[in-house]
Parts: C-alpha cells; sequence; structure tokens
C-alpha cells in the first residue's frame, strides 16, 4: 500500500475546501493505527514518521498525505501535529 505525499501551495488547499476540513491534533507520541478508510490529511504543523511493512516515510508542515484504506502502520509523531483531514 503506497501513501502518497504532495506540497500542494497553500492557495491550492485552500481552492479545494481543505481549511474547511476537521481538524486533529495529537503530541509527540507513538501508535498502531489501522485505515478502514482512505484518509486525506493537510498538516498544518508538526513531523511524522510513518511505519508501513514496506519502510517508513516521513512528512509534515505543508504536505498533503493520503493513507490508503487497508493501510496497517505505526505514528510516530516527532514534533506536535495539526492537520485538516478527512476520509473518501
Amino acid at each position: 500500500m503506497k501513501i502518497e505525499i504532495t506540497t500542494p501551495p497553500l492557495k491550492e488547499m485552500e481552492d479545494k475546501g481543505v481549511m474547511s476540513w476537521s481538524i486533529w491534533e495529537k503530541e509527540v507520541s507513538r501508535f498502531d493505527a489501522f485505515y478502514d478508510e482512505t484518509e486525506q490529511c493537510f498538516l498544518l504543523q508538526g513531523k511524522v514518521v510513518v511505519e508501513t511493512k514496506d519502510g517508513s516515510v516521513t512528512f509534515g508542515k505543508g504536505d498533503f498525505v493520503t493513507l490508503p484504506k487497508g493501510l496497517e502502520c505505526v505514528w510516530d509523531i516527532k514534533e506536535p501535529v495539526r492537520k485538516h483531514y478527512q476520509y473518501i
């Protein structure tokens, strides 16, 4: 399962309505996650390493991330996270 990460211009995120999505915040921590739906999120702050059976990816402030349905992973939050998110 591939995690997609892009770094689009803020204006593009505003034009797509991302700034009206729900907000999620989390302190520095480490936890297991399973996605029974695809999640799209845009990080307003923070830094995260997501570990999967295929390796790890790092993303942070300004990144737009798609976490696919069926993904099993570990979130390792290195800097407190604040993000807009939606499930599709």
